[in-house]
């Protein structure tokens, strides 16, 4: 099992859940972050530290965010890894909570 960055961090891409990861298992795109699913622990301390509520454990994904744990695992293989905190873009609270933003995912 493993934890799944879905859709709502695209445009927002908040850092604040890479602190707490023990495994690095986050992986960093120009707009999103992505969770490979094979190094996350299934610890479950980044799902409260996102702001934007984005982050699913496997299990739990809802029918549209299936195809993000295939997405997460595919760009980790692409992007690289991010182990600390950084700033947040500028309009992120803007895009907070805008539905079906996968359109606008930056590969």
């Amino acid at each position: 099992m493993a934890f799944v960055v879905t859709d709502n961090c695209i445009k927002c891409k908040y850092t604040d859940c890479v602190a707490v990861c023990p495994v690095d298992a986050f992986f960093e795109g120009p707009n999103f972050l992505a969770i490979d699913p094979i190094i996350c622990i299934d610890c479950a301390l980044c799902q409260p530290e996102c702001p934007a509520d984005a982050i699913v454990q496997d299990s739990h994904l809802s029918q549209e965010q299936i195809p993000f744990l295939a997405l997460n695992a595919e760009l980790c293989e692409q992007w690289p890894n991010i182990t600390a905190v950084k700033p947040a873009p500028a309009d992120a609270d803007e895009w907070n909570g805008i539905a079906n933003k996968l359109p606008l995912l930056e590969r």
